[in-house]
């Protein structure tokens, strides 16, 4: 019994020295107001990413992007990466496109905005873009 009596005063230093030095370096959270307009964008921007996700479903654009030689997986990962403004974009074109031209179109517009990443050398997806930096 003295023997633990003996360790108490070592331990118990060790223990309030990893309690300050986990204090240090702990985050503060920061509340603030979220405005309708902000939380309404980040819904819709994730509604159009999950249209887009779902267009990938149907066998004509699987088929399309298979001709090509771009995996569906590749182009999801594209789309989870789009800015909101690109996903934005991509979808008032989807939206003024024609009703007959809805699978080509949409794969061309995919292997568009995947040429303009390869551009602007966030992706390296086709070899025969040269990144413009």
């Amino acid at each position: 019994m003295s023997e633990i009596r003996s360790y108490r005063k070592p331990v118990a230093t060790i223990m309030a020295m990893l309690l300050a030095i986990a204090t240090l370096f702990s985050a503060t959270a920061q509340a603030g107001m979220v405005g309708t307009a902000e939380m309404l964008q980040q819904q819709q921007t994730e509604l159009d990413r999950q249209q887009l996700l779902e267009m990938l479903d149907q066998q004509a654009v699987q088929d399309k992007l298979a001709d090509l030689g771009v995996s569906q997986a590749q182009v999801a990962e594209r789309i989870q990466n789009l800015t909101p403004q690109e996903l934005a974009d991509f979808q008032q074109q989807l939206a003024e496109a024609p009703a007959g031209q809805d699978v080509v179109g949409i794969i061309v517009l995919f292997l568009l905005v995947f040429i303009v990443t390869d551009m602007l050398c966030a992706t390296d997806l086709f070899s025969f873009v040269h990144c413009l930096r």
